[in-house]
């Protein structure tokens, strides 16, 4: 199972990254078609809302394309949202590996939802952190 980080549907959303735009979007549109099956976790939903709505507030995009951009996303992949034990996942990933907060708790809410591959810039490429494995789309 696959799984992307808040920057993936970030950047598919940024005009003013142009490359990392074409490669967010060819990336949804290789995880829509794949047969493995790719989640959207709650904390990558919570925070690419947060992002948009920041670029709202400073004029950068509309509400129609906060909306348009946020339903386009939750339409790819079906949304899953972590338990209370990935907490103690999360407290045990950032321990083992010095991981951030926001790191650990994304990772542990990957292996609480089985995903094996996590598509991210922001974690060390071809890493494997217990059971999910980092595959950085931008390099």
């Amino acid at each position: 199972m696959n799984a992307v980080d808040t920057n993936v549907p970030v950047y598919s959303s940024d005009h003013d990254e142009p490359v990392k735009q074409t490669k967010a979007l060819d990336l949804l549109d290789q995880l829509v078609q794949q047969p493995v099956e790719t989640i959207l976790l709650w904390q990558v939903a919570g925070e690419y809302l947060s992002c948009l709505r920041k670029w709202q507030l400073r004029g950068k995009i509309t509400f129609a394309e906060v909306d348009q951009y946020v339903h386009r996303t939750l339409a790819m992949f079906p949304l899953y949202t972590s338990s209370r034990s990935s907490l103690n996942i999360s407290l045990n990933l950032s321990a083992s590996y010095s991981l951030s907060h926001w790191d650990s708790m994304l990772l542990a809410a990957c292996i609480e939802a089985g995903v094996n591959t996590l598509f991210t810039e922001d974690l060390d490429e071809g890493t494997t952190y217990d059971s999910v494995t980092i595959i950085n789309p931008f390099a």
